[in-house]
């Protein structure tokens, strides 16, 4: 079982990635270098994007934690964008972790008639 800050961590890691991805041109983006290293005009051609709406869309994608980029050594104006295998991984394992059918606890009564707690003015009915 995590602790308390370990589980926010990724609660919150876990919660940006999923606002990251929320945009279906980012998935589409994602989804096309799944393909391999690609350049901005590359993907702005296969998805039919303006080259800086395609930057838009990198940037959030490179602050998750995504996708990383790296300069052509001869030439700087260059950019390569891939997929991070590491991020994936580990965005993979926690989805994997968070969606766990076993994580499904019984309801746990702490008030009301299952908890014997009926009469307690402590705790009133839900209204």
């Amino acid at each position: 079982m995590l602790n308390d800050a370990t589980e926010n961590v990724q609660m919150a890691r876990l919660s940006q990635v999923a606002r990251a991805l929320g945009h279906p041109k980012r998935i589409a983006i994602l989804n096309a270098l799944m393909q391999g290293v690609q350049c901005n005009c590359e993907i702005s051609a296969q998805l039919g994007l303006a080259d800086n709406l395609v930057s838009h869309h990198m940037r959030i994608l490179e602050e998750t934690g995504l996708v990383q980029s790296e300069r052509d050594p001869d030439d700087a104006r260059w950019i390569y964008y891939s997929v991070a295998p590491e991020m994936l991984a580990e965005v993979r394992a926690t989805l994997h972790a968070f969606f766990d059918p076993a994580r499904i606890q019984p309801r746990q009564p702490v008030c009301g008639p299952a908890a014997g707690r009926e009469g307690d003015a402590s705790c009133s009915p839900c209204p």
